[in-house]
């Protein structure tokens, strides 16, 4: 079945966006509204109305991206942590009440794959794409390829025992412990004050963002030590404001910890798309599963 455009939608906990993505990846006509979380019929229910209402000539395809875990030997939707989703084959009950084929991929994988062909990742084979925001999330892209695994790369463990996870997460010294925005709120209320914001040590440039960055340059050399990648893309809303403040420790961290000459290749990114990737990848990613 050949595709003339996708609807792509990018699930969040807080709001829907959803827009008609070309092949090119080109946004045209988008929506954005609030999530229900009062239930999952609601939430469904959500869906198939902003799919009605994009939908046009031409539309072939439908592809979400959703921050839970997907089964690829099911199909199942597993447990979400902001979102009421558990255990649903979301791709055939949606793909029943909209009457299109439906795509579902882990939020960060589509983000990651429309930072590989459209954004920081351009031109690479091998991408790794770490979202640092209110969690850490995540996508690999090998060989061209989106793996289409967990990619929990926010639930890597770099310190043994250390501080809790957030949310259901009932581990400790994750990722998302100490490189998300929440983790860096709670550093800047440390040393700040009550009232500060991982947005303070950004805008003054402080020297807990070093610490930020070596925690993540761990989980880097990790990532660069499985799967080589090209490039290393940092996003999320964090990620992006703190930019090259985090950068330079995480090179300084993977030149001694991953085997050589894996450090000195890679190349380390910001994201580029901005709020759209989820949107433009979950697009992709609906077009990539019809081949």
């Amino acid at each position: 079945m050949e595709a003339g455009r996708a609807i792509g939608i990018d699930l969040g906990g807080t709001k829907i966006l959803a827009g008609v993505i070309e092949r090119s990846g080109k946004v045209g006509e988008t929506r954005e509204i609030a999530t229900p979380t009062q239930s999952q019929a609601a939430l469904l229910a959500a869906v198939v109305g902003i799919v009605a209402e994009l939908r046009g000539p031409g539309i072939g395809v439908v592809g979400l991206g959703v921050p839970v875990r997907i089964d690829m030997r099911s199909g199942r939707a597993l447990a979400a942590v902001n979102l009421p989703l558990h255990d649903v084959a979301l791709a055939e009950v949606l793909g029943e009440r909209v009457g299109l084929p439906v795509a579902v991929v882990n939020d960060g994988s589509a983000a990651a794959f429309a930072e590989f062909h459209h954004g920081a990742g351009r031109g690479s084979s091998t991408l790794v794409l770490l979202t640092l925001g209110t969690g850490v999330g995540g996508g690999i892209v090998l060989d061209g390829t989106l793996y289409r695994g967990w990619s929990e790369v926010g639930h890597m463990v770099i310190v043994e025992d250390g501080e809790p996870c957030q949310g259901t997460c009932t581990g400790r010294g994750h990722v998302e412990s100490y490189c998300s925005g929440t983790a860096a709120d709670r550093l800047a209320r440390r040393a700040l004050g009550p009232g500060a914001s991982a947005r303070d040590l950004v805008e003054a440039r402080h020297p807990l963002l070093a610490r930020i960055g070596r925690h993540l340059g761990a989980a880097v050399a990790s990532l660069q030590n499985l799967f080589d990648p090209d490039v290393v893309v940092i996003g999320g809303g964090f990620g992006v404001s703190a930019g090259e403040l985090l950068l330079g420790p995480v090179r300084s961290v993977i030149l001694h910890e991953t085997l050589a000459p894996g450090g000195k290749n890679v190349r380390l990114a910001v994201a580029e798309l901005g709020a759209s990737a989820g949107l433009i990848g979950a697009g992709l990613v609906a077009y990539d599963a019809l081949g």
